[in-house]
């Protein structure tokens, strides 16, 4: 029998106002970069992973870098609109909630990122922030030294692989999560306060 002239050529995308097909685009990619990261992910899986050819891809992103640095900024947006640029008691439950939305986003952005040196500004700066934030609030409960600039460096680092880990457990217990982290990172903070002569009760 003969082949129908359909058969074993790909099926056309069909078609999606320019801002639709970007964000088609931007959520494959998005997938795809958080399974394998950036340099294991080729343009050519996330045309697959979209569904389209790579020439459509290539008529909104230049380059792999380009999209995954769009990836990069989309998931930004997205945690700061939830999490917003101050530290409060309702912050870990916000950095949960914005992990459970976009969970791909998350990964790529704190998993991943740290990863590649070309995206390493990224996540330097949201660091950076975060740091200068922890130092702030710890100012009121650690003395001015090196164990407070250690607290500060850490609990930003801490609270986000504890999110992640939530993540990949399967976000249990999605009611109480933020109190157990908060319980690790209360931790952290003691442990900067001991008397390091004494011995550390949590």
């Amino acid at each position: 029998m003969a082949a129908r002239p359909s058969e074993g050529r790909p099926r056309p995308a069909p078609r999606l106002a320019r801002p639709e097909r970007r964000e088609q685009i931007l959520d494959a990619a998005t997938r795809a970069f958080a399974r394998t990261g950036y340099a294991a992910t080729g343009l050519d899986d996330i045309a697959a992973e979209a569904d389209i050819t790579r020439v459509l891809l290539y008529r909104h992103f230049d380059s792999k870098s380009d999209l995954y640095r769009a990836v990069l900024d989309r998931a930004c947006t997205r945690v700061g609109d939830t999490v917003g640029t101050d530290f409060d008691g309702n912050s870990i439950a916000s950095l949960l909630r914005a992990a459970a939305n976009d969970p791909d986003g998350f990964r790529v952005l704190f998993r991943h990122a740290v990863r590649e040196p070309e995206f390493r500004d990224v996540i330097d700066t949201i660091r950076s922030a975060s740091t200068e934030i922890a130092e702030t609030h710890l100012a009121a409960v650690i003395p001015e030294g090196p164990w407070r600039t250690w607290a500060a460096t850490l609990l930003p680092t801490l609270t986000l692989e504890a999110v992640i880990a939530w993540l990949d457990a399967g976000q249990p217990d999605p009611d109480h999560a933020a109190d157990r982290i908060g319980h690790l990172v209360g931790a952290a903070i003691r442990a900067a306060q001991a008397d390091p002569g004494s011995p550390f009760v949590p």
